[in-house]
């Protein structure tokens, strides 16, 4: 950040801690309030000119958030009559025209992160709100919709202020999820500024609940205040940032579960069962439908990621499980796969009493291209050969690296005289103008894989000492 942002951030830090002294109610607090609410805005304006013109919108719809508070926050218990009936007034209808804006301005962002849709954060974000939510209901929903001391309009809004808490926190979540591991700064100090913005929420809901003595008291509105503007301060300190386009890392890390987010998730679903032994504790358990529909719901959640978990690791062990049989610069089957598979074929072979022949191939002087032309021109030369050679092939055969420069055909139901005829083809195709020496072995029905495989080396040896670029037979057992 250059200077004008520091000078930005320490005024501002002033002005929250002047909050503290400032009399409450008096004209002096509402202009504080007022500067703190409005100066946010102004920094995000003066910060768009960073941000490119497609990405723009998110912050506006932040702007328009941190317009409605500020009004809110001057309007407040100023407008208690200025709407009929008993219902919302003015600062209400301002406050919680911030939830909308801000969540359009996440999903905006979320889109801009990671475009397609991850179950696996979709499924930890709706495993945390739940968890939260059951709180919710406990302390402020449940006692809001219960209490026939006000009017419907009045129990609406107050169950609307944990109801949008619990959506943004779902958005955010996954804002956070779609970041990746090396996440961007932006969605990152966006996600950290809107879990603070509801942690004040909470503060004002959930803490008098359990702690009537604290409501009212100057310190705790203080710091409840406080944490409102420095969780709108972390906001603006983001467009100082504001790359939020993914690098495609993000994808690849969603299903996974780092420390931070198992204790997360762990502390989510262990939220009932601590509820249910501090009513137990404290004289009787009096929300036991709720926790059990909340228990029932996050143990659906769980057994819904274990199952997101256990396909992404079976898909994993499919992945290494291929990549251990195939040679990683030809694509084709490498020796393990080779040695593998090949007892299977001659005892199918055996039962069948069909004919099989095994050739060795070795390309000519491949250790002289190397140094004439480089490493990367006999990759390159290897995997030419290997896409040639299996295009001449019949279907059926199997073309496999041996290692190095060596390659093995297995030609089922042949004899050698047609292996022979098919190697030739594949050596007429050879690329860069290249040769190859070959061995061919037509199995006896009788000896094993390995004593196969030798003698069509031991030909492949001969070829090469006969002076190359020719295909030998061994001779039989």
């Amino acid at each position: 950040m250059g200077r004008a942002w520091w000078a930005y951030v320490i005024a501002m830090l002033v002005a929250v801690t002047a909050g503290f002294v400032a009399p409450d109610g008096g004209p002096g607090d509402l202009a504080l309030n007022l500067l703190i609410g409005l100066a946010p805005v102004g920094a995000i304006l003066a910060g768009l000119r960073r941000v490119p013109p497609g990405e723009r919108m998110p912050w506006r719809f932040f702007t328009t958030a941190l317009v409605s508070t500020a009004l809110a926050s001057l309007l407040s218990g100023e407008g208690a009559d200025w709407l009929p009936g008993d219902g919302p007034d003015i600062a209400d209808v301002l406050y919680l025209a911030f939830y909308p804006a801000v969540g359009a301005g996440l999903i905006l962002m979320l889109r801009q992160s990671h475009r397609r849709t991850d179950w696996a954060a979709l499924v930890d974000a709706l495993t945390v709100a739940s968890g939260l939510g059951l709180v919710a209901w406990i302390y402020a929903i449940g006692p809001a919709l219960s209490d026939d001391t006000v009017g419907l309009g009045s129990r609406l809004v107050t169950v609307a202020y944990p109801v949008a808490d619990l959506i943004l926190l779902e958005i955010t979540i996954r804002l956070l999820r779609s970041n990746g591991r090396q996440g961007r700064r932006a969605p990152l100090l966006v996600a950290v500024a809107v879990v603070g913005y509801l942690a004040g929420d909470w503060a004002w809901m959930v803490l008098p609940q359990l702690n009537q003595d604290w409501a009212g008291h100057w310190w705790y509105d203080s710091v409840v205040n406080a944490v409102y503007q420095i969780s709108l301060l972390v906001l603006t300190l983001a467009i100082a940032r504001p790359q939020v386009r993914s690098d495609g890392l993000g994808a690849a890390s969603i299903a996974q579960l780092s420390r931070t987010q198992l204790a997360v998730l762990t502390s989510a679903v262990m939220i009932s069962p601590a509820l249910l032994i501090t009513q137990q504790l404290a004289g009787g358990v009096t929300n036991a439908v709720a926790i059990a529909v909340g228990s029932a719901v996050m143990f659906a959640l769980v057994m819904a990621r274990f199952t997101q978990l256990l396909k992404q690791a079976e898909r994993q062990a499919r992945t290494v499980s291929a990549l251990s049989r195939t040679d990683e610069l030809t694509g084709l089957p490498n020796r393990r796969a080779w040695n593998d598979e090949l007892p299977s074929v001659l005892e199918r072979a055996r039962s069948g009493a069909t004919p099989v022949v095994v050739a060795m191939i070795d390309l000519d002087r491949f250790k002289s291209f190397n140094d004439t032309y480089g490493h990367p021109a006999g990759d390159r030369l290897l995997r030419m050969a290997a896409d040639v050679w299996s295009a001449e092939l019949r279907k059926g055969d199997v073309l496999a690296r041996y290692g190095g420069e060596e390659f093995i055909v297995l030609l089922p139901g042949s004899n050698a005289e047609q292996a022979t005829a098919v190697l030739e083809r594949l050596r007429m195709a050879t690329p860069e103008g290249q040769t190859f020496s070959a061995g061919v072995a037509s199995w006896d029905g009788l000896e094993t894989s390995e004593s196969l495989i030798a003698r069509a080396d031991a030909a492949l040896y001969a070829a090469k000492d006969a002076g190359r670029d020719r295909i030998l037979t061994a001779a039989s057992t």
